[in-house]
């Protein structure tokens, strides 16, 4: 570990401290995406609270950096809608998909495949991906605060805007701006924090859940992952979209971060240890780890070694005991978190090269299919079937990497099976 004199000391443990209020909100967030797929919230909280203890420290000795490690917001969604929802895999059998993806992840960063991975997929596919990934978070979150429902005339309407739900949903959503916009640190936590307040004064905040949980018996909660159906297509067409999104918004987001350091040579421990914790993640029980948006504040506390990481990992672990409080933030309160991030996540939408169309059409396809199809992987398969066809007809197969032919072949295979099905 670097070299601390006595004033840099509390800095790095403040920055960590920081980096635990801005992240601890994946708690709740994480559990709340991951009951969709059949788990229950209290294993899907025990499940995320150990991703991030374990991966927050990992980072913090062996890269020696101040970055934080959590479930990724987007990749989350990817395992429960896509994963284990539309390809109707069984909770363990979606661990075993993250097991198998993160272990892919893992092989790239320890050896050349990474780099051979990030040229071969045009930088328009690798936007539209995260695009998508923000408009079906925004979705979701619309759609879990009761704001958006199935229409009658239509495939989805305005919720009723006198339900109890939609009212404090539509309070926390102005909180949860309001405290972003005015960089309110902590400012997720908050937003949970005033929403679950403001639904116990409209009477839909549930202390029964509280009461009723406990963290007794971990070792009956733990999920483990099975690979019954490695051996299948189906499988491996599930891996392929979660293998493609963890290493891209793994190296993207790592390249920001140490660049805001200043330390460009942490890149492959940082890399290989965002890639381990997504691997660890999948026997914990939780979709896989990312490197955390939210370690820029952690840098802009001036945290500039491991320590950080290593106390936010700490602070994750006594996590434990809030268990019983944080099980009772409701839906309402929780939605706003995924409206924001899903917006952030739509920033990537000033990459893209409008006026080269055969780089914005697939870019086009990938963000709105996603959740047209209310599916990750359908959406990034039309993007990537589309990118080598329409360089092919304007005469740029130069522009192809015989990796980005294979990944958009297993594509159309898919959809060919579909269609026989």
């Amino acid at each position: 570990m670097k070299q601390l004199n006595n004033q840099q000391l509390p800095t790095e443990v403040i920055a960590g401290i920081i980096g635990y209020l801005t992240t601890v909100y994946i708690v709740a967030v994480n559990s709340s995406i991951l009951s969709e797929a059949g788990i229950g919230r209290e294993q899907a909280m025990i499940a995320t609270i150990l991703a991030s203890f374990i991966g927050s420290i990992l980072v913090g000795l062996w890269a020696k950096v101040p970055v934080v490690i959590i479930p990724g917001m987007g990749v989350n969604v990817l395992f429960t809608f896509s994963i284990v929802q539309q390809y109707d895999f069984t909770y363990a059998e979606g661990l075993g998909i993250v097991v198998v993806s993160s272990l892919i992840f893992l092989i790239t960063a320890i050896t050349p495949l990474g780099d051979l991975f990030k040229q071969a997929v045009p930088d328009s596919l690798k936007h539209g991906i995260t695009i998508g990934l923000g408009l079906f978070l925004v979705l979701i979150g619309l759609e879990n605060g009761g704001l958006i429902v199935s229409g009658d005339y239509s495939i989805i309407t305005l919720g009723d805007f006198s339900s109890p739900t939609v009212i404090v949903s539509l309070l926390s959503l102005t909180v949860g701006i309001l405290l972003f916009v005015k960089n309110v640190p902590a400012n997720f936590l908050i937003t949970m924090i005033i929403g679950s307040w403001f639904a116990s004064i409209f009477g839909v905040l549930d202390t029964k859940k509280g009461e009723s949980l406990s963290v007794s018996g971990i070792s009956d909660l733990f999920i483990m992952p099975e690979f019954g159906h490695i051996g299948e297509l189906a499988f491996w067409i599930a891996v392929l979209p979660l293998s493609i999104v963890l290493i891209f918004e793994s190296m993207g987001l790592i390249h920001g971060q140490l660049n805001m350091l200043n330390r460009p040579d942490a890149f492959q421990r940082t890399n290989r240890s965002s890639a381990l914790s997504a691997l660890l993640s999948g026997f914990f029980g939780t979709s896989p780890t990312i490197p955390a948006a939210e370690t820029a504040a952690v840098i802009a506390s001036k945290a500039r070694t491991g320590i950080a990481s290593i106390v936010t990992g700490i602070l994750f672990l006594l996590t434990f005991f809030f268990i019983p409080y944080i099980s009772m933030i409701p839906s309402s309160a929780i939605s706003p978190i995924l409206i924001i991030v899903g917006v952030l996540m739509m920033q990537n939408i000033k990459y893209i090269k409008i006026d080269d169309l055969t780089e914005a059409f697939p870019t086009f396809l990938i963000m709105f299919m996603i959740p047209f199809t209310y599916s990750i992987a359908d959406g990034m398969a039309f993007g990537f079937i589309a990118y080598p066809i329409i360089k092919l007809v304007t005469r740029q197969k130069d522009q192809l990497s015989p990796i980005l032919i294979i990944i958009s072949s297993l594509f159309l295979i898919e959809f060919f099976i579909k269609a026989l099905l």
